[in-house]
Order: structure tokens, then sequence, then C-alpha cells
């Protein structure tokens, strides 16, 4: 993981640090709710992703020296400094498991602890869920149209810096198989998967050569490129030819890569040639500007399309480029809070709260999540947050917690599933949803309301306030 220290942040996190510890406030407990307005993608739902990076963070958050210094530098007060020099977080979080299907407004994960302490993570926080919940979401859209086929990050040399670091561990949430980022794959234990690229066919005097040399050095992972020069005329008959040349060796050609052109229309050509050959068994990859809608129409079209590698649409979220979480508070020094606001959609749920999922008798779940106070039970009825007189009965569903204690005084408190784990986490997670809210053009809105209480308490506080 990229090391992160305590200046990873805002510099009005920092000063509103400073106002806190100045004026006495900085053990006051508060609650902070992390959420999202609107579901990425123009789809359906998301999914919630980079919870374990995010709580390794905040074991080891600390200020060290560079740090203090440039603070120094910045005119913060030397006591405040002081502070800062053994800062470390102690709260708690609750939040659902990695590759949970998380929907617009519902508390995706609670921070409780000193004000101070929950206001200096926000930005790290929002940087690391934020991201890495649009990848993850980006992933599980391609996944659903791939079915079985192979699908591989190809990502880090179009990413926004860094951020291909995250993006690979995050398309593996949302159901990835592999990826070429061999920083990620070493750190997060991912599968790795390499090709070659045309620069090696060009630096040699002939394509064959090229495909021979390759093979004599990745004889048990040879996947061969074939658009360098003719796909149909040149790249597959000699992959052809390597591949009766390997057979003879005792080994086997993995794969053709199609990196141009009409894929579906290649595909379906240089199947027929390897079958001819006798060589069913070689796959096919495909990659260049693939995302969902170009993954879904090859599907459609019938293209025999083994492994699909996909870069720049994946790893930049596009065409949204970013979720857009938020991080408010809620409850602070023993009182419920609220943040108002002009726009209806952006006035704020007070107090500590719990998600409730609706599920069908069939286990399905049943469109409507309820947010509810945290220590409500057996909510009957939700009620739409924003427009009045319309409600939701929860009479004949099972109701399943969405927020559990992952973190306490400043320590992950539970056992992280392995990649591979959380990735069939979110499979299973996404074939309880039903069809209409995974498909890409129009889905349904998924219901999200608040609870009697909760909505008797919020209406008292704007009231309250607006007087």
């Amino acid at each position: 993981m990229i090391d992160i220290t305590g200046t990873y942040t805002d510099q009005y996190e920092i000063a509103m640090g400073q106002a806190y510890f100045l004026s006495g406030r900085k053990d006051q407990q508060g609650v902070y709710d992390y959420f999202f307005r609107k579901s990425p993608f123009g789809g359906g739902y998301a999914v919630f992703a980079g919870l374990p990076d995010l709580l390794k963070a905040l074991e080891n958050l600390r200020f060290d020296a560079q740090d203090l210094e440039f603070l120094k530098a910045q005119g913060f007060h030397a006591d405040y400094l002081a502070y800062l020099k053994s800062f470390r977080f102690t709260g708690s979080i609750y939040a659902p498991p990695e590759g949970e299907l998380v929907f617009p407004t519902a508390p995706v994960l609670r921070v409780e602890g000193p004000l101070i302490e929950g206001q200096m993570i926000e930005t790290l926080l929002l940087n690391i869920l934020n991201f890495q919940s649009l990848i993850a979401t980006k992933a599980s859209r391609m996944r659903l149209v791939a079915g079985e086929g192979m699908l591989i990050d190809f990502g880090l040399r179009r990413a926004q810096g860094l951020g291909g670091y995250h993006a690979s561990r995050a398309a593996m949430v949302g159901g990835f198989d592999a990826t070429s980022n061999s920083r990620a794959a070493r750190d997060y234990h991912l599968p790795a998967s390499g090709t070659m690229a045309h620069a090696y066919v060009q630096c040699h005097d002939e394509e064959l050569a090229a495909f021979r040399s390759f093979a004599q050095a990745r004889p048990d992972d040879c996947v061969l490129l074939v658009d360098t020069y003719d796909t149909l005329h040149s790249g597959v008959p000699n992959a052809i030819m390597v591949a009766r040349e390997m057979e003879k060796r005792g080994q086997r050609l993995k794969a053709i890569r199609l990196d141009s052109g009409d894929l579906a229309y290649l595909a379906k050509k240089s199947r027929a040639m390897l079958n001819e050959a006798g060589l069913p068994y070689v796959k096919i990859a495909a990659s260049n500007q693939l995302d969902e809608y170009v993954i879904r129409s090859l599907k459609q079209q019938g293209a025999p399309i083994d492994v699909f590698g996909v870069g720049t649409a994946l790893v930049t979220g596009q065409p949204d480029a970013a979720l857009d979480g938020v991080y408010k508070l809620a409850h602070a020094d023993g009182r419920p809070v609220i943040k108002l606001s002009e726009n209806v959609s952006k006035i704020t749920l007070p107090d500590r709260k719990q998600v409730w999922r609706a599920v069908d008798a069939q286990g399905l779940f049943a469109g409507a999540d309820a947010v509810s106070l945290d220590d409500e039970e057996n909510i009957a009825r939700m009620h739409h947050a924003f427009t009045p007189h319309q409600s939701f009965a929860l009479a004949g569903f099972r109701l399943e917690p969405q927020l559990h204690r992952v973190m306490t005084s400043g320590r992950t408190a539970y056992d992280p599933p392995s990649l591979p784990q959380t990735a069939r986490y979110c499979r299973e997670r996404l074939a309880l949803l039903p069809e209409e809210y995974k498909r890409f053009e129009n889905p349904h809105i998924y219901k999200v309301g608040i609870s009697s209480r909760l909505k008797t308490l919020r209406d008292g506080l704007i009231e309250q306030f607006r007087k």
C-alpha cells in the first residue's frame, strides 16, 4: 500500500482541527456519515469498495516530522502541533461488507469518535472510498455482460497517476479476473497477466521471428499479438505456425490478441482459422477501448472472444470519472445535528443511524432500504426522505441491518476476507438484485426511505433552525 501520512488531506481539515483544539473541543464526541447522492454511470446501484485500505490507512495514520515542519511553516499553533505529533485515530467505524451493493442517500459508513479525529479523516476516507467504489461499480457492469469471459485490467498506463494502483484492486472487487499492474498484483496478491506490445514485433525483421522468439521466452504463458501488420493474412497464420512448433516441443500457445479493427469480425475469422488448424484450445483475447457497452455488443454479435482486456474506460470510471460521495456530521457533543439547504435533496439526516435492507420471500432484494435511528428495530413503514406523503410499507419483508462495526478504538475489528472472497460476495449480492435495477438503460430507482422516528426528528430540527 502507498504510504499515507497526516498531510494527505485538505488544508481545511487541519485548520478546523486547530479550531476544535484551541477552543477546548478536541475530546467532544461526534458521528459522521459517508453516503452518495447519485448512482454512477446512470445505473441503479453502486458497489462498496475500499474498506480494508481505509482501515489500514487509519490504523497507521500519523503526522511525521516532515508533516509537522510543513505545518509549522504554515503558521499553525505550537500547542496544536504538539497534539498532532501524537495524533492517532481512536474512533469506531460501522460499514457493510466490502462488495455490498449500496444506494443513493443511505449512509454507507458511519464514523464515531472525537469530533477532531472524525474531521481529520474526512478527505482520506472520501479519497479511498469514492474512487474504489466507482471503479468496482464500473467493473461489475462489465462482469454482468461478459458472462464467463475473462476480464483483465489493462488500465495503469491510462490512469490518473497513482490512481491506477487502487483501480486494479477495485476492479477485482467488481469481478475482474486479473491485472497487468505488477505493483498492485504484488501488494494485493492479484493474478498478474501480460502479453506483448507491437514494439516487440516491430523490432524484429519478420513477424514470424518475433513470435518464435517470444514463444521461446514465454512457453508456459505465450499470448501473441496478431494485428501489427495484417491480422488475417499475416498475424493469425504466423501464430498458427508457432503454435504447431510449440506442440512439437510439448507446449501450447495460450492465446492470440486482437487490438484493432472490427473485433467481432476478426474474432470469428480467427476462431475459424484456429479451429481448422486443429488449435481449438488457443483462446482469443481482445482489447482496444472496451467498455460494458462494447463488450455487450460483442457478446450479442456472437464474437468468440474468451478474454477482454479493458483499460481507459475502467480505471478512469468513464464517463463519470468520480462518485459524488460526501461526509457529513450527524451528531455532535451529545445532540443530533443537521445541515439545511435550499435544495431539499441536500438536507442531511441527523443522529446515529442504521440502514435496513428489505428482502422478499424469495430472498431477493425488494428494492427498498430503510434508514432508521440506530436503536430502532421492526420498522413498519419508511417515508420518502424529500417528498411529503409518500411512504412504503415494510410488513412481510425480512430486514437485514447493513452497518456493522468494523473498527473499534482505531483498530480493525474484523477479519477482512480475501479479494476473491469479496468478489464472490459482490457477485452473490448482484444475483439478489432484480434485473430491472441492473439494466443499463432506464434502470429502476431503488427506494431509500426513512423511518417515522427519524422523519419526526429531522422535521423538528428543520423547523427549529428555520425559525
